[in-house]
C-alpha cells in the first residue's frame, strides 16, 4: 500500500495525501500547492506520505 501511495503522491498528489491523512489541512496544503504547479504538490506529498510511514513505523516499534 506504501507503494502506491507513493505512486499517487507522485501523479496525483492530492489523492496520495488523502488515502494517507484523510480530510484535514495537510489535504487542504497540498490542493494549493497542486494549484500553484504540479511540481510543488508532488514533492510535498511525497514528503508528507515518507514521514507519515517514519512515524507510524516508529510507533509500531515502540509498541
Amino acid at each position: 500500500m506504501k507503494f502506491v501511495r507513493l505512486l499517487l503522491a507522485i501523479f496525483l498528489p492530492p489523492v496520495g495525501i488523502f488515502l494517507t491523512y484523510g480530510f484535514g489541512p495537510t489535504l487542504l496544503i497540498n490542493i494549493l500547492l497542486t494549484l500553484l504547479g504540479w511540481v510543488p504538490g508532488s514533492i510535498h506529498a511525497v514528503w508528507a506520505v515518507v514521514k507519515h510511514d517514519e512515524k507510524y513505523s516508529q510507533h509500531q516499534g515502540t509498541v
